[in-house]
């Protein structure tokens, strides 16, 4: 359980530190995505026995599919609110199917689609019922 903590922990700052280096200091999504995974996993390739082994192999591919989510641009999520949220939601998917995506390729940009897709289904729902409501008087 406290792993699974973890490694939804490291997809949120996955996701919300590529989003900050590719919006805020104009590195592009690619160059944000590469050179934040790159530094990850050099520190676990370098450091492997720092933590468990499980954690050694999953936090650099979970941190490398959160990234996906944050190459999202300001006009896909306006508020870095919203990128912890789909980075959360990347976590949990990954947590819950990779197991199934073994042996092929696109697993994590899947994942990442899914949890950026879900993000923005999920704040359209929100905002059309807080219009709806508030128009109402509720």
């Amino acid at each position: 359980m406290f792993i699974n903590f973890i490694l939804i922990a490291v997809s949120i700052f996955a996701a919300l530190s590529t989003f900050v280096v590719n919006n805020y200091f104009n590195q592009g999504p690619v160059k944000s995505s590469a050179i934040l995974s790159l530094i990850v996993g050099l520190f676990f390739f370098t450091f492997p026995h720092l933590g468990s082994d499980y954690l050694a192999i999953k936090v650099p591919l979970i941190f490398f599919g959160a990234s996906f989510v944050g190459m999202s641009s300001s006009q896909t999520f306006q508020h870095w609110r919203e990128t912890v949220i789909a980075g959360a939601i990347f976590g949990f998917i990954f947590i819950n199917t990779s197991q199934f995506f073994t042996g092929f390729g696109g697993g994590l940009g899947t994942t990442a689609l899914l949890s950026v897709l879900m993000t923005i289904s999920l704040i359209k729902i929100f905002t059309v019922c807080h219009c709806f409501f508030t128009s109402r008087g509720f």
